[in-house]
């Protein structure tokens, strides 16, 4: 089977973290098991993940002390928390901090498996955002500096070194063109998909949301720079899933 993704499941109820780690490799994904808190970061640091289950009152934790560090540290890290000992302070704390799920030991398998493949997907999305954020960015700047150099024209030696620059800002296009391709079809099939919202109404929508408004920008400051009718076509079409039109 080939592998869904990397889940890190953080507990000191070796039952259920050694049960519900098998019961997920079983669906293809990859699981790493710590038994606390500091483990849990160690092992982000080494592996990273694409979601982390996390125990509340496992050491380290109880005060989503874990949970509060990942925010900062590894920012758009999905987490579901499950406990068996549910608390209406640390549930609404929990909203507060964007957690994907909050579950109630003993888990419904199935339940805690349709967050984990919601929760993987918004992590790939994210990444993949950013990733088309920041070469769009390189692009932007790139293409600002051969305007620049194009302005000193009394430069000697400039025509080989701008070909070349030229070459590699216009292969960083065609790529983030083919990013930008691959992830309208994947907002597209997710708004086909049409997945009933989670607990807290996928919150990490709204980071999402704000890298697109972010490459749409890019895009937009760069279009007299470099025209192209592709980019345009690609703006429009972010500009319309930002804004729930298709």
């Amino acid at each position: 089977m080939v592998e869904s993704g990397r889940i890190l499941i953080a507990d000191d109820e070796e039952t259920f973290l050694q049960s519900t780690a098998e019961l997920l490799r079983r669906e293809g994904y990859h699981c790493d098991c710590v038994l606390d808190a500091s483990e849990a970061m160690q092992k982000l640091s080494e592996n990273g993940c694409d979601v982390l289950i996390a125990d509340i009152k496992m050491p380290g934790n109880t005060e989503l002390d874990l949970i509060k560090k990942m925010a900062k540290t590894y920012e758009g890290v999905p987490v579901i928390l499950v406990t068996g000992y549910p608390s209406l302070h640390l549930a609404i704390e929990s909203i507060e901090l964007l957690v994907e799920a909050y579950l109630v030991k003993p888990t419904d398998f199935d339940q805690l498996l349709r967050h984990v493949r919601v929760a993987v997907n918004h992590h790939r999305l994210y990444r993949s955002v950013q990733s088309t954020k920041q070469r769009l960015q390189y692009c932007y700047e790139g293409l600002a500096g051969v305007e620049e150099r194009l302005k000193d024209k009394g430069r000697k030696g400039i025509s080989v070194s701008l070909d070349a620059f030229l070459e590699c800002t216009f292969q960083n296009i065609i790529g983030a063109v083919s990013d930008l391709k691959h992830l309208i079809a994947v907002l597209a099939g997710q708004k086909q998909e049409k997945e009933p919202c989670h607990l807290f109404n996928c919150p990490r929508l709204d980071l999402l949301t704000d890298s697109l408004t972010e490459t749409i920008g890019i895009l937009e400051k760069s279009k007299n720079a470099f025209k192209s009718r592709e980019l345009g076509e690609t703006r429009i079409k972010l500009e319309k899933i930002v804004t729930n039109k298709i």
